[in-house]
């Protein structure tokens, strides 16, 4: 019972997570500019590998693989956002223009 339980859930960890990495896709390819892309990218795809990575912690069996797969998901989470941020800030910075659907650019020193 237990086994067949763990089966499930990891089915169910590993197909969510690559529905939020087929989102993430469907991003990079569909939006705009290259902000919004980054936010898809970044959001979507962390989302998505760090439900991956805990169906792998779920799956492995042992202590150290379900260690170190745990360790890698918040790792991959409080920096992949994070990186994305900056990345965003320096594309910003560069001049990168925003797409013409944007509403509005806080970044912007003309508009504080």
């Amino acid at each position: 019972m237990t086994d067949s339980l763990v089966a499930i859930l990891t089915a169910f960890l590993i197909l969510s997570g690559a529905g939020f990495a087929l989102v993430a896709a469907v991003g990079l390819n569909r939006l705009p500019d290259v902000y919004t892309r980054m936010h898809a990218a970044s959001k979507a795809g962390t989302v998505g590998s760090g439900l991956m990575l805990l169906a792998v912690a779920l799956h492995a069996g042992d202590l150290s693989t379900f260690a170190r797969a745990l360790a890698g998901f918040f790792f991959f989470v409080l920096t992949a956002p994070v990186s994305a941020h900056l990345l965003a800030m320096a594309a910003h910075k560069v001049g990168y223009p925003l797409s013409s659907q944007s509403v509005r650019d806080e970044m912007n020193d003309d508009a504080k």
